[in-house]
């Protein structure tokens, strides 16, 4: 193929994707997102060709014709496991829509559409079923699968679904594994043809001991930007002193606040919060769910409910890190925790959370790749919410390949 394949990019962010795709030799002719901080980042390290705005806003025309592939990774607030509160009719989950007009309209030969792990589950199946029922439906033949970033050759154990999806009749292959972890058995399942998993150590380790600051550096032969990050971090928290099993106090929960004849909405109006007083009468098996003391105390005026857990919720004593998500320590001779779009795990010394290049890093970012934003959580957001540039460009690799085969198969 003389000329480069040609992208619409939407929901782009920093460009994780995009970038992947770009290494592979496409160009990315138009994309969109709706946060400004991640339009910027865009902008400086991919091209002026993004536009700030939100899709449901922007109309068919706006958007260039002639493009071989949509990409994107909408929304997936709604659908993540991490979100205690996913329902099926979340807003956000209806973000796909968008996605699929753009594709319906501008007739790409491929798309690639991806999200979170939960996906799979979310309504039993029935969310992405009907996504791929959707995207059929307009004349795609579509398939998905779950990718681990780590088995790719990026430092950080990642599992997200990705959607494929041509219109001329080809099979959607994914790229090989590259990478595994070890056995430990003595009948080694490992293949000699793979490489070992990556691990956080090898892939940040040279900067564990580098002071955090927000002007260039040049350590081990590579130039550094944004190690910048949060020193407000303790080897201790304040933790319940007894175990507490959430099951128990949720039907404890859920038995007070019906006898007192109040809805999980007004709860939530009582505390001023949205969507979260309702994770203390949902069972998910997880103690972040159980109220914390003022909360608690806060509910029993509420509630009037008796003392039988007020000393086991309440009662609480210093642990050491080890537990709480916000509060984990990253792993360190294995490929990383996925990198979330929220508060990044604690480095091992203990001293401070990952700055924002090593999490850059951990996202198989190249160095020269600088973000921009006021705050350690806007950058943090825009990583966090990236696709690993070097996954996106072993797809966008297959893509080509495929495409490819079919322009020598039609000139033949």
């Amino acid at each position: 193929m003389k000329n480069k394949l040609k992208i619409i990019s939407l929901f782009a962010g920093a460009g994780g994707m995009d970038l992947g795709f770009k290494n592979a030799g496409f160009e990315i002719i138009w994309a969109n997102d709706i946060d400004p901080d991640s339009v910027k980042t865009y902008k400086k390290n991919i091209g002026e060709h993004i536009i700030l705005g939100d899709i449901e806003r922007i109309r068919n025309n706006n958007i260039p014709d002639g493009a071989d592939l949509v990409i994107g990774g909408f929304p997936c607030q709604g659908f993540s496991i991490a979100n205690k509160g996913r329902h099926i009719d979340d807003s956000r989950n209806k973000l796909y829509k968008q996605m699929l007009r753009v594709i319906r309209v501008k007739k790409p030969k491929y798309f690639v559409a991806e999200n979170v792990e939960g996906i799979i589950t979310l309504g039993k199946g029935a969310v992405l079923q009907k996504i791929i029922k959707d995207f059929k439906s307009i004349g795609y033949k579509v398939d998905f699968k779950l990718l681990n970033a780590a088995d790719y050759g990026v430092p950080q154990s990642r599992k997200r679904v990705f959607i494929i999806g041509n219109r001329l009749g080809l099979e959607n292959s994914y790229p090989s594994i590259s990478h595994q972890i070890p056995s430990t058995n003595k009948v080694s399942l490992f293949k000699d043809h793979l490489d070992k998993h990556i691990s956080t150590k090898d892939a940040i380790g040279f900067l564990s001991n580098v002071r955090l600051t927000n002007k260039t550096l040049y350590v081990k032969n590579r130039t550094i930007h944004n190690h910048i990050g949060d020193t407000n971090v303790h080897d201790e928290f304040w933790g319940r002193k007894y175990d507490v099993n959430q099951f128990d106090i949720c039907d404890y929960l859920k038995k007070w606040r019906k006898k007192a004849g109040i809805s999980t909405q007004k709860v939530d109006a009582h505390f001023g919060y949205a969507h979260t007083a309702g994770h203390w009468f949902r069972k998910d098996n997880n103690s972040g769910s159980i109220p914390n003391p003022d909360d608690w105390r806060g509910l029993k005026k509420l509630l009037k409910f008796d003392n039988k857990y007020d000393k086991q919720v309440t009662t609480l004593v210093k642990k050491k890190i080890r537990f709480e998500q916000s509060l984990r320590v990253t792993n360190w001779d294995r490929p990383s925790d996925t990198i979330t779009a929220t508060s990044p795990e604690i480095h091992v010394n203990l001293k401070r959370r990952l700055s924002v290049r090593e999490c850059a890093i951990l996202q198989s970012f190249p160095d020269d790749f600088i973000f921009e934003g006021a705050t350690f959580r806007s950058m943090h957001k825009q990583i966090g919410n990236a696709v690993p540039v070097l996954l996106a460009e072993k797809i966008a690799k297959k893509i080509k390949s495929m495409l490819i085969s079919k322009s020598l198969r039609r000139a033949s």
